[in-house]
């Protein structure tokens, strides 16, 4: 299958749900949870064998499944790839879940060109996709939007910081889209997980409490997509205590921080 290709979907089935970074641990779980006999999932991901696999399992549960490994930093495939969706049927639900982490090293800045290819798939993307698919959302009168944030959105860490200000930016665009978009019919989702199980999480530096298998992230974030809620965000503990770091002063924030262990990347 060619890079961006869409196949149609098949007819009678009630609803379309695309989700970027589909490979992924989050993004595979919330295939699987939306997958039924009544849906059409559009499924990206860079990892064709490993989409292949997950587009398997879900037509196994019913759903009809296009796929797609479209760049979504390249503005003309990317914009070519959605228009060729919504040729079809414009999205109901649509997750943009691709992202990518970096770290600083030695006590140094994270490398630059690390830092311009994370702000360009967590923060940059998602946003592209929404001016591309907001016209015909607003056309149609429907549709959701969900953009994963993350509980680092709360307050910046030293471990990550350039994926904490790429997570508080997207937090702050879907809470501001939401508002401008009601009036349309369009709901939009704000998703802010804590750890997750994922080589993602694996490879980021400090302690991971409360660490969530991602079926149960998943089945979290349809809940919540389906109740239209402004935002989701779990577990309720790390919640707690990352809400409170962006309210308290700042310097008392710091230095929790530092005493829990998320100072610097060796996280002790």
């Amino acid at each position: 299958m060619s890079v961006g290709q869409v196949t149609p979907p098949v007819t009678g089935k009630s609803r379309c749900v695309l989700i970027t970074g589909a490979t992924g641990a989050i993004g595979g779980a919330l295939a699987q949870a939306y997958a039924s006999p009544t849906t059409h999932l559009v499924l990206h991901g860079r990892n064709q064998s490993s989409l292949e696999t997950l587009a398997t399992a879900c037509r196994e549960k019913g759903a009809s499944v296009s796929l797609s490994s479209a760049h979504l930093t390249d503005d003309s495939e990317l914009t070519a790839w959605l228009d060729s969706v919504c040729a079809q049927h414009v999205p109901d639900i649509v997750i943009a879940n691709a992202g990518i982490n970096t770290h600083p090293h030695d006590n140094a800045l994270e490398p630059w060109d690390e830092v311009q290819a994370l702000l360009d798939i967590n923060l940059k993307a998602p946003i592209a996709m929404a001016q591309r698919l907001v016209p015909a959302m607003q056309a149609r009168g429907s549709g959701q939007l969900v953009f994963i944030s993350s509980l680092a959105g709360w307050h910046g860490l030293p471990t990550t910081p350039s994926y904490s200000a790429s997570k508080a930016g997207i937090k702050a665009y879907g809470e501001g889209l939401r508002g401008l978009l009601a009036p349309h019919g369009i709901g939009v989702t704000v998703v802010m997980p804590g750890y997750v199980t994922s080589p993602m999480c694996n490879a980021m530096p400090g302690p991971k409490p409360w660490e969530w298998p991602p079926e149960r992230a998943a089945n979290a974030i349809q809940r919540g997509v389906a109740a239209n809620r402004a935002r989701i965000s779990f577990p309720f503990p790390l919640n707690f205590g990352t809400w409170w770091l962006a309210v308290l002063p700042a310097g008392l924030s710091q230095w929790l921080i530092k005493r829990f262990g998320f100072h610097h990347p060796g996280g002790v």
